[in-house]
């Protein structure tokens, strides 16, 4: 937050064990205050928005988990990377093992077109894990 930006305190009411779960998760996840963690709320109901609107240009980072004897599934994965309609960013290859691949692909496009790859990539064959976390530019 800059220094310009204006801070404005509101109360909320909430439930006693609402409260108590909200300041469990303050504890367990190292908040320094219920404001901290309700900012955190706020954006990423907006990073959700942006999803559910579609029209604006978002990012993702697809985490696959794969099994690179798997015959072609390296390649599959590279040609999926290559539409055109999705522009891969970055791209991080790890070996978790003699079998196993663990890859990060940095994603940024419209949403349909970000799930599409993720989809696409996580239905091959040898593809043992995939998850898609979404992001988006949270303007304020």
């Amino acid at each position: 937050m800059s220094k310009a930006e204006e801070t404005i305190r509101f109360s909320v009411s909430l439930p006693k064990p609402l409260l108590d779960e909200l300041d469990k998760r303050i504890t367990n996840k190292g908040y320094a205050s219920r404001s901290e963690l309700v900012r955190d709320f706020i954006r990423e109901k907006m990073v959700e928005d942006s999803w559910n609107s579609g029209d604006e240009e978002v990012a993702g980072v697809l985490t696959i988990i794969y099994d690179h004897h798997q015959r072609g599934v390296t390649q599959q994965i590279i040609d999926i990377q290559h539409s055109q309609y999705v522009h891969v960013l970055c791209n991080t290859h790890v070996h978790m093992d003699h079998h196993n691949c663990l890859e990060t692909i940095i994603i940024k496009g419209k949403p349909s077109e970000i799930e599409r790859i993720s989809l696409e990539i996580g239905g091959l064959r040898g593809v043992r894990f995939a998850k898609l976390t979404r992001a988006s530019k949270v303007e304020i």
